[in-house]
């Protein structure tokens, strides 16, 4: 089992016809799941690496029966906003934002009516997730990844990437990895995400890689408080100066609760293992997952 998507799972890709959205397209196919459809308006019917173009995605589910969606379209003049809500009023589920640079007030808009439809929204400004040789939605590489039964949620893909890297080369396997998105506003929370792998029977850990700013692993450790799964946690920018953004919009902090060690404490204190480094965090999974 696994959250978000499975081998049933159905995707288009919003944006195909532009260079990331064909890039996605070859990376599906690449992994063995195919996109079944892909939406550029002005550009139905026609094709992209033999994957089928419709102009709306109402046209591309009528069609295709597809479920979910990666949106690959550029935020300029509300393009991935409209496409963002397209999706979701269409029913589909997950919906990925990958973009980068959406309008934190757009993004406000995308979240509400996520949340309304009951859609799990992924990101913005972010990898999206990968279920090892089941399912893909966006571009995490698969060949860093190896089915088993530890979950990760990461802010930032970079780190993501890296510590799935590790992971699997510790022998370590994973249920579900998705990189949730570095803005100050993302349609899913830290702690919706864990609630999704207490639920998961076959997730026997979950690793949450935070960073500095904003408040939402202070709500994932009020979740690691209700959590009978294992949590190791890393917090990246542990010697990021107060007041610095450090790489993401979302990640600058003060001294107080939003930094790395005040989040280190709340995690600490909810339950979770707290470690200083991911190799770390490696070693930590390996000892809650053996035997």
């Amino acid at each position: 089992m696994s959250i978000l998507a499975d081998r049933s799972t159905r995707v288009l890709v919003q944006g195909a016809t532009g260079s990331a959205g064909r890039r996605q397209l070859r990376a599906l196919a690449e992994f063995g799941t195919p996109a079944v459809a892909g939406v550029t308006p002005g550009r139905g019917g026609t094709t992209v690496d033999d994957v089928a173009i419709f102009d709306t995605v109402a046209e591309a589910v009528a069609a295709t029966g597809a479920t979910a969606s990666i949106v690959h379209v550029p935020p300029r003049d509300r393009a991935a906003t409209g496409a963002a809500l397209e999706a979701i009023e269409a029913g589909l589920d997950p919906v990925v934002l990958v973009t980068e640079g959406v309008p934190v007030h757009e993004t406000l808009e995308i979240v509400e009516h996520a949340r309304a439809a009951g859609t799990t929204l992924v990101g913005p400004n972010c990898v999206g997730a990968i279920i090892p040789e089941s399912a893909l939605l966006g571009m995490l590489p698969p060949g860093c990844t190896t089915p088993g039964r530890v979950g990760l949620i990461s802010k930032s893909g970079s780190l993501a990437i890296e510590m799935l890297r590790a992971l699997t080369g510790a022998g370590i396997g994973q249920s579900t990895a998705v990189s949730i998105g570095g803005d100050p506003v993302l349609g899913t929370s830290q702690a919706r995400y864990l609630e999704l792998f207490e639920a998961d029977p076959d997730t026997d850990a979950v690793l949450v890689l935070g960073e500095i700013g904003g408040t939402m692993e202070a709500a994932a450790a009020e979740q690691v408080t209700r959590m009978r799964t294992p949590v190791v946690a890393f917090i990246a920018g542990r010697t990021a100066p107060p007041g610095r953004r450090m790489g993401h919009l979302g990640a600058l902090s003060s001294s107080g609760a939003d930094s790395a060690a005040g989040k280190e404490s709340a995690l600490a204190e909810a339950g979770a293992v707290v470690v200083p480094t991911l190799w770390a965090a490696r070693d930590a999974l390996r000892e809650l997952t053996r035997g």
